[in-house]
């Protein structure tokens, strides 16, 4: 059978260019992975069909024998030097094609990063985690905090290399400094961890008093936090690079704070707004009137009351509830009314209760005439 144009096979246009064609590559061998597609009888000549033109492609001097010839380029015939196809035989070699992307697919699984100095890997830090509690009031002004964190920071004798000053980590002998090996199983080669140097392209023959080798050492680091109005209960603020020291100078992770708001003796907090109760004597809830309450911001707010008003009562405050994290203004601020019944009379005060009662019996008959029913039943059952 024909083999199928190379450019088509990967899905890319005969003039894309080099990182289009490895992403094309990516792709298909994403998508056509024998693993993934264990129903499809022909996912694995199509993922070999696709190593192949990706060798090809990924070459510049087979790349341009093959735009110029197509596949006669590796048939044979062509090329001279008595070798077959001018380019070393009929099939291009699959296994390097896979393995120039394979740390693409699948680096992530691997573990560690890929640095510099011959590809060795250097081991990121761990992410840290520092919860902090603030007030309430905080959380509405936001504030510079400076907080100490207990981590793992760069050796400074060995300036995170691990090695005794005046020596060098060598290369690990087993991995050749690329910090994994492979292992041919059958079709697909596999990449491990190196077990020699645990993945870090070197090893270390003398290895720093100050840190053992790991090159860090344990510190608290007094850390400056800016947080910002608005935050509540499960804000994160992440600091990056500010975590813990990698392994021989590889970087850093970040430090992730968790915040914490109090509860507040007054306010309630619901998002961006406040509720609080507030008590109001009864002559003012009866009359009506006006009340200062204190607001988040230490200041004082004056509230109408209307006339006969009565507990449970909402009034609202526009505006003098908490910021919005990131912007958009601030939410209200909400007074329940609390009506307060007088407790410790005088005889004076009394008098004027029973004579104001008595009133509110004449201007309700119907009301006098229920209560007197209730008194009536009461003193029958008392009989």
């Amino acid at each position: 059978m024909a083999k199928r144009d190379y450019y088509e096979v990967l899905g890319v246009s005969r003039g894309a260019s080099a990182d289009e064609i490895k992403k094309g590559y990516r792709t298909k061998a994403k998508e056509l992975h024998p693993d993934r597609n264990a129903d499809n009888p022909n996912a694995e000549s199509q993922f070999k069909e696709a190593n192949e033109a990706y060798d090809v492609l990924k070459d510049a001097e087979k790349k341009a024998a093959y735009d110029r010839f197509g596949h006669a380029a590796f048939e044979g015939g062509i090329g001279g030097g008595g070798q077959r196809g001018g380019f070393g035989g009929g099939h291009p070699d699959m296994g390097s094609a896979f393995s120039d992307v394979f740390d693409d697919l699948f680096g992530d699984f691997m573990g560690g990063q890929r640095g510099g100095g011959g590809g060795r890997r250097a081991a990121r830090g761990s992410d840290l985690r520092y919860n902090l509690r603030i007030s309430l009031e905080d959380a509405f002004a936001g504030l510079q905090k400076t907080i100490n964190v207990p981590t793992s920071v760069s050796c400074g004798s060995c300036d995170g290399s691990g090695a005794e000053g005046g020596t060098e980590p060598t290369t690990c002998p087993t991995c050749s400094g690329m910090g994994k090996v492979r292992a041919q199983q059958g079709f697909f080669t596999v990449e491990r961890t190196c077990p020699t140097c645990s993945g870090l392209g070197q090893i270390i023959q003398n290895p720093c008093k100050t840190c053992s080798g790991a090159g860090r050492v344990e510190k608290d680091r007094a850390l400056s936090v800016n947080i910002p109005a608005g935050v509540e209960t499960g804000t994160r603020i992440r600091l990056a690079g500010e975590g813990e020291a990698g392994m021989r100078g590889g970087p850093s992770g970040d430090l992730y704070i968790f915040i914490e708001v109090s509860d507040h003796k007054l306010f309630e907090r619901d998002g961006t707004n406040l509720f609080c109760r507030v008590p109001v004597s009864m002559g003012t809830a009866a009359l009506g009137g006006s009340i200062e309450v204190p607001t988040i911001d230490g200041g004082r707010g004056r509230v109408q009351i209307p006339a006969g008003s009565q507990s449970g009562r909402q009034m609202r405050l526009r505006s003098k509830g908490m910021p919005a994290l990131r912007g958009g203004g601030a939410g209200d601020m909400f007074i329940e009314l609390a009506v307060e019944t007088p407790v410790n009379l005088t005889s004076r005060q009394k008098e004027l209760l029973r004579e104001f009662e008595d009133l509110s019996e004449e201007n309700n008959p119907e009301s006098s005439s229920f209560f007197s029913s209730v008194k009536s039943f009461w003193d029958s059952m008392k009989g």
